[in-house]
């Protein structure tokens, strides 16, 4: 099954049913529109004015300003957006077609095709496979994608024209996780004939999965890994990459190198206006808990130091949470993000 080596690529199909049923932060509604997003979300972001923008991938952006929700841009499919001024942004789409956007208030036109990049160029060399999921601004106007079934970061500019920064190399990691998730050595009927196998190897390679990028106050970029099948626990990390790299093999290059490990299936890195970086975990149990098993333990948002790199939890328990950004002091999260009729923004602090 494909979801099992690049499982960014299905997310909706199976975090969507998942159900969990988790406590909501306090006063969750309080502090944003009521609105009803065709879901799932994915990206959040704040614009200069300090109003919200959602990708709601099931209609498109949606900009939450002064008590109101509004969808300022038909985009089915977008999975991130990255703004450039009062009502322009870079959007991008994916799930079978990874476009770049330059968005403007009511209209959306298409700027490079990441995913047609993948397929005639393939950086890192295996199964051509794309999943643009994330995307920042740079100066200069243009902009860094994460590429997360191509296991790459790329970079694309107003022309359309697209080039390769980085890839991120597999690991080889612990199964235990997916052991543990199975009721190894009994494994439920329904997984036993594809999932079985994994009570009696103990270590796999898995892919890095890049579900985010972030552009740090050193103007360096930061990207965090999901890892891939078989979804282990406390093995994603985030890379730094120098700026201006191109053609980087992050397994050997010296331009990048491991700023913090330990996380457990990255959805979303942000920089807040201090320079914290708030990392989002999908799940504590990982993906697969809530993909394959239908049964995540809640998903955290990670408050890390930009000198220090220690990290400390903001939000645990958080049900289905893909991002986060902070708006006039506060921090904002989607939550129930891929689960029709129920996903929200709400404030963690």
């Amino acid at each position: 099954m494909t979801h099992l080596r690049r499982p960014a690529r299905t997310l909706i199909a199976g975090l969507a049913t998942a159900g969990l049923l988790l406590a909501l932060p306090a006063a969750a509604s309080a502090a944003v529109p009521d609105y009803d997003y065709a879901s799932p979300l994915f990206g959040l972001a704040t614009a200069p004015d300090g109003s919200l923008l959602v990708a709601d991938s099931g209609a498109g952006i949606v900009e939450l300003r002064h008590g109101v929700g509004s969808l300022v841009a038909e985009l089915p499919g977008v999975t991130d957006v990255a703004p450039l001024g009062r009502g322009n942004m870079w959007a991008l789409t994916s799930f079978g077609d990874g476009w770049l956007y330059r968005v403007s208030r009511g209209g959306a036109k298409k700027v490079a095709n990441i995913s047609a990049f993948e397929a005639a160029v393939n950086p890192d060399g295996a199964q051509i496979d794309s999943n643009p999921f994330d995307v920042a601004a740079l100066s200069g106007g243009s902009a860094l994608v994460a590429d997360a079934a191509a296991n790459a970061i790329v970079v694309a500019d107003a022309g359309g024209n697209v080039d390769w920064v980085a890839t991120l190399p597999s690991e080889v990691v612990s199964t235990s996780n997916l052991q543990s998730l199975l009721g190894c050595p009994d494994v439920p009927a329904e997984f036993a004939d594809e999932l079985g196998f994994i009570c009696g190897v103990p270590f796999m390679p898995a892919e890095a999965v890049p579900t985010s990028v972030a552009i740090g106050p050193d103007g360096a970029y930061y990207v965090g890994e999901l890892k891939g099948f078989p979804a282990p626990a406390g093995a994603s990390r985030i890379w730094r990459i120098e700026p201006g790299t191109r053609h980087a093999d992050c397994g050997t290059s010296s331009a990048c190198s491991v700023v913090a490990d330990g996380f457990t299936s990255i959805i979303d890195l942000n920089f807040g206006p201090d320079g914290t970086l708030y990392v989002t975990e999908l799940d504590e149990s990982s993906w697969a808990a809530v993909e394959i098993l239908a049964d995540g333990s809640g998903g955290t948002v990670n408050a890390c130091d930009f000198d220090s790199w220690s990290c400390s939890e903001v939000a645990t328990g958080l049900p289905i949470p893909t991002a986060t950004t902070v708006a006039d002091g506060t921090l904002y999260a989607t939550i129930l993000a891929l689960v029709p009729g129920a996903a929200q923004v709400v404030p963690l602090s």
